[in-house]
């Protein structure tokens, strides 16, 4: 079973990048299952009704969020509506949504897990915590999973990759919008990542406009971030899993440049 992981999709240009490759890259490597992170997909920041939409149209079977996932106020609405849009498992009891989804494809069936990090963000539930409390519940439904860890400290990424090595099909970070090296197969047969990077414009500070990034650096100023234009990269993780034993058999990191519109994000 081949799943594919994308990097955290960033305003406009991301969303053209997933359009423009995702449909060849689907056929050419007999990708089954699609997972992007969106949290960032509708202007930079957050996440809409119609974005969701045209990245499922662009053949993404499930959206994951993180500390991002609250900017627009229609999400509390989509989250309780599209069980393919999902939020961090980790925020506490009554919050809108699910964390956990199953997607099925044919004779096909993945899991997927949303977990956002505590250090250097907002002080939500433990993530090691929730996902153990109901681990063993998910994997009675399906054996393969995949875990979006979004989180800002490596170790902590590092930390939940062994936690749940084993239990897991592959745990894959995002976040930092900077893609790592440090691609492989844990012990326990889990594929891991600590950070898928982003699909997004090239040309910006992590997905931002670059003049107004640094002037929030040189003055310490709030000054308004905006999504960047222009050329795009793709950033993902492909994945493959002995569906029988949800063991991970390969993992292999894909980044790319891709030519957009130079319209606004």
């Amino acid at each position: 079973m081949q799943i594919l992981m994308i990097g955290d999709v960033i305003g406009k240009v991301g969303r053209a990048v997933v359009a423009r490759v995702l449909p060849t890259l689907k056929q050419e490597r007999e990708i089954d299952f699609v997972i992007a992170n969106a949290e960032n997909a509708a202007g930079g920041f957050g996440l809409t009704h119609k974005v969701a939409e045209d990245l499922f149209s662009s053949g993404i079977d499930a959206l994951t969020g993180g500390n991002h996932s609250w900017n627009k106020k229609e999400i509390y609405e989509l989250l309780e509506k599209e069980k393919r849009v999902l939020r961090p498992l980790n925020y506490p009891s009554g919050v809108p949504g699910e964390g956990f989804t199953i997607l099925r494809q044919k004779t096909k069936t993945l899991g997927v897990i949303n977990l956002c990090g505590r250090i250097y963000l907002d002080p939500i539930d433990c993530p090691f915590k929730s996902i153990e409390e109901r681990l063993d519940k998910i994997r009675e439904e399906v054996p393969n999973i995949l875990v979006d860890m979004h989180a800002e400290a490596t170790s902590e990424k590092v930390a939940m990759g062994y936690f749940l090595d084993g239990k897991v099909s592959a745990v894959i970070g995002t976040h930092t919008h900077v893609q790592t090296a440090d691609e492989k197969i844990l012990p326990g047969g889990t594929a891991y990542l600590t950070d898928v990077g982003m699909t997004g414009p090239v040309d910006s500070v992590i997905g931002m406009k670059k003049d107004v990034a640094l002037k929030r650096f040189l003055a310490r100023l709030p000054f308004r971030l905006d999504a960047a234009k222009g050329k795009g990269q793709f950033c993902a993780v492909l994945i493959q899993i002995d569906p029988e034993s949800g063991r991970a058999n390969r993992i292999e990191r894909i980044q790319m440049e891709v030519e957009t519109d130079d319209s606004d994000s």
